[in-house]
């Protein structure tokens, strides 16, 4: 049977970094992915934002590493020439209860160590966005949104330059704990099994499966995932923003809000649809909630304009209803298994985060 040091499991933006991390660290690393290229799930279903850090619940993992991944994803774009504007967000607020709580957020963003941010009257919103409807916004300057794609290219062509290797038509579907390592079941065309001395189980929406079927992991320690799917539609005709517009936050998402993409095509998402299985159809009788939630704060939207785009889906951890989870660093340490380092629940900010995780996760190990 071969062996090999490390086999990252899921080519998604944090796999690709984590890979990378490791590899510069002078470590041989394997990706292993089920499907036919890098980021063809929950990393290319989404609204390619590079997020502040707002929301975050202070000292959680989601605030540390989204902020200081955001940090280190600027530089990055800039060191190599990755697409990416620092477009600045307006969330708006539509109500006076909904003012109140701008201070609220704007509180916890500086305590994130969010940089700039600063409520705006209607009026001074207005003079960045004319076609905004709001009581008052709160601005953040370090917002901004990237091409995607770009991103993890080039992460993949530091990986691959450091010695890494992806394997994809690969999925790792289990395996069993063994002295000194894990043995690894791996899919596909031509099944195999492997040796690593260490498994990073960076799956995505698939983590808590791969996590339940590696023999010698206590089930006790593998969260229950729960699919929250986020629709978009996108908009006919030209954007009225150049920003980022975000309503208040709702329960398990951000609102249905207004995003461009580096080619100025407005997209308006995603929603929170709580599903039982993996399944990205968008239904167009949702676009009839998309109008309402728009209109708060666009009031001009025509009837017509929105169109099904795409969805993402969200591996949440908590069920509907419950308080806001946080990314699960899950290091051998935690469980008794040696070899294994678990991801769970990496849902937003975790493109924006990706290579202050992977930091992490490199000195776990």
């Amino acid at each position: 049977m071969e062996s090999v040091d490390v086999v990252v499991a899921g080519a998604g933006v944090v796999g690709i970094a984590v890979a990378r991390a490791l590899a510069m660290a002078g470590r041989e690393v394997i990706v292993l992915d089920a499907a036919e290229a890098i980021g063809t799930e929950t990393s290319s279903r989404n609204s390619e934002v590079i997020h502040a850090g707002i929301y975050y619940a202070k000292d959680s993992l989601m605030a540390r590493l989204c902020v200081a991944g955001r940090r280190q994803l600027y530089a990055f774009c800039d060191d190599r020439c990755v697409p990416y504007r620092k477009c600045v967000k307006l969330i708006g607020a539509t109500t006076a209860d909904e003012d109140a709580r701008l201070a609220g957020i704007q509180a916890r963003a500086e305590a994130n160590g969010v940089e700039g941010m600063r409520v705006l009257t209607a009026a001074e919103a207005r003079q960045f966005e004319p076609n905004l409807h709001c009581t008052s916004a709160l601005l953040s300057p370090e917002t901004g949104i990237l091409d995607s794609h770009g991103y993890m290219v080039a992460l993949q062509g530091e990986a691959e330059a450091h010695g890494a290797l992806f394997v994809f038509h690969s999925p790792v579907i289990g395996g069993r704990a063994i002295d000194g390592g894990v043995e690894i079941e791996v899919g596909g065309a031509d099944p195999m099994a492997l040796r690593c001395r260490l498994l990073i189980n960076s799956a995505g929406l698939h983590a808590t499966r791969l996590a339940s079927n590696i023999i010698g992991m206590p089930q006790q320690m593998v969260p229950q995932t729960y699919y929250a799917r986020g629709n978009y539609f996108t908009l006919q005709g030209a954007s009225p923003f150049s920003r980022l517009i975000y309503p208040v936050p709702v329960p398990g998402g951000l609102g249905v809000h207004l995003t461009i993409d580096l080619g100025g095509q407005a997209r308006f998402g995603p929603d929170v649809e709580w599903i039982d299985t993996l399944d990205y159809t968008v239904d167009p009788r949702r676009a009839d909630s998309f109008y309402d939630a728009v209109r708060r704060y666009w009031p001009a939207l025509k009837d017509g304009a929105l169109l099904p785009g795409y969805s993402g889906i969200r591996p949440k951890i908590v069920p509907k209803g419950a308080p806001g989870q946080d990314f699960v660093i899950q290091p051998p340490s935690a469980h008794g298994v040696t070899g294994l380092l678990n991801l769970f629940g990496i849902e937003s900010p975790g493109l924006t985060s990706a290579i202050a995780l992977a930091d992490m996760v490199a000195e776990a190990v």
